[in-house]
């Protein structure tokens, strides 16, 4: 750091500065919290999401037991053929919303296929959808966490350092002008004192 001038210049600075941090720490602690409230948002949508994947995995092993027993071998039934994602800024900070979800199913013959596939088609095309939609709703939470983590450091960094180290910057310089203030005026008394002295030799 470098070495702090003691003159009115810098105290000048010093104040200007302290007046730059303090209109600054309102908005970015209102972006603060403002983030941690998207972030609550993101994790409850989040947790949402799970427990719809998890009741459809549930309902699914309930009313398709037949599906798990392994004795049909049946592969691909659905794919994700597309995902269209779109960006969008939310306070400088960018998070990816799900636009479109395009799932392929594959096409059985009826009469050789259990009964049952189409449902079990269906809810794996559900599966799918709802396991791309987590991808994206536990990115949109990263992000969230990182700009909270980034932020939170910003508003530490102005409360709990620039501020109190300017504060402290002008409470040395106004010391020390002070100092000078009285130094100069005891040196102007005494070189008066002097005169006064010499004039009456």
């Amino acid at each position: 750091m470098a070495r702090l001038s003691l003159n009115k210049t810098a105290l000048h600075r010093e104040q200007s500065r302290l007046r730059q941090f303090q209109q600054l720490l309102p908005s970015l602690d209102l972006k603060r919290r403002q983030l941690i409230a998207e972030r609550r948002r993101a994790r409850e949508t989040l947790c949402d999401s799970e427990a719809e994947l998890d009741a459809l995995i549930v309902r699914v092993r309930d009313r398709l037991p037949m599906a798990g027993d392994g004795t049909l071998k049946i592969k691909n039934l659905a794919r994700v053929s597309e995902v269209q994602l779109r960006e969008h800024n939310l306070l400088g900070v960018h998070l990816p919303t799900l636009e479109k979800v395009e799932i392929d199913v594959a096409e059985y013959p009826a009469l050789t296929t259990p009964h049952w596939l189409d449902r079990y088609q269906e809810a794996l095309r559900d599966a799918l959808a709802l396991t791309v939609r987590l991808q994206v709703e536990r990115e949109r939470l990263r992000r969230l966490e990182r700009a909270v983590k980034r932020v939170t450091q910003r508003v530490n960094l102005f409360d709990k350092v620039l501020i109190p180290r300017t504060r402290e910057n002008i409470r040395r310089i106004r010391i020390h002008l002070a100092d000078s203030e009285r130094s100069a005026v005891v040196r102007a008394k005494l070189a008066k004192r002097k005169q006064i002295q010499g004039a009456h030799l």
